[in-house]
């Protein structure tokens, strides 16, 4: 079952994904918040600095990055998205694919809508 998402939340779900595949670490750090904790099945709760110290050391880069947003909320300044994505790029010079469940949590910090939390789950199993 999918509801309806509001079109700010795949506008805000499109930059973060362009973001992403850019491994820019500042184009990444205007899309999150200051607290933003990346969770994953691999490693579990990641601080920001720790994933922007990956990327920006080049360790992992994403080359495509894509969600479908099936289910959203928002309330007040807080909103959510949930969908499937998937990605590629490399992680330790190997290459790399997710296929993921993927939930990005927003809080609107100073008239910005930023994500504060992003959590992973594989599709069917293991991603890497």
């Amino acid at each position: 079952m999918q509801t309806e998402i509001p079109a700010f939340l795949v506008d805000l779900e499109d930059a973060f994904n362009r973001a992403m595949i850019s491994n820019d670490v500042e184009q990444i750090s205007r899309c999150v918040t200051d607290d933003w904790i990346l969770v994953t099945p691999e490693a579990g709760p990641i601080p920001r600095s720790r994933i922007l110290d990956v990327i920006g050391s080049g360790l992992l880069s994403h080359a495509t990055m894509t969600k479908v947003p099936t289910h959203a909320c928002v309330i007040g300044d807080m909103a959510w998205v949930t969908g499937r994505g998937q990605n590629t790029g490399t992680f330790n010079r190997q290459p790399m694919q997710a296929d993921e469940y993927i939930t990005d949590i927003y809080r609107k910090v100073d008239g910005q809508w930023r994500c504060m939390l992003t959590h992973l789950t594989p599709v069917g199993g293991s991603n890497r």
